[in-house]
């Protein structure tokens, strides 16, 4: 019933038209487990046609390990970067919900209520 109301709150939506259009090639799963820093990918890593970087591993100040280029931010609610720097707007933004707390988050955003 949580889900429904709330799906119920949010507009509906397709993905990005330069999403939609992708054709995914070449795709790259970027994690936050700091591995490659100090590893100079950051150009290979833009190379690709999609990169998927999960939780709120930073990007900026960090672009020549992990490059810049970010296509989908996946993550938990409570893993979400703090900045608004992290959120490109040409990126999309997905929140992985699973948890009773995920579904209250999700709502408060919606609503624009504190948590």
């Amino acid at each position: 019933d949580k889900l429904k109301n709330i799906l119920e709150l949010l507009p509906e939506h397709d993905l990005p038209e330069d999403l939609k259009s992708k054709h995914c090639k070449r795709c790259v799963v970027v994690g936050s487990g700091g591995i490659l820093h100090g590893s100079e990918l950051g150009h290979l890593l833009d190379q690709f046609d999609i990169v998927i970087r999960l939780n709120d591993a930073p990007v900026q100040g960090y672009t020549d390990h992990v490059g810049n280029k970010t296509t989908i931010r996946m993550t938990y609610p409570e893993g979400a970067p703090l900045s608004e720097h992290e959120y490109p707007p040409a990126s999309l933004f997905v929140a992985v919900l699973f948890k009773s707390v995920d579904f209250n988050w999700l709502q408060a955003m919606v609503k624009n209520e504190t948590l």
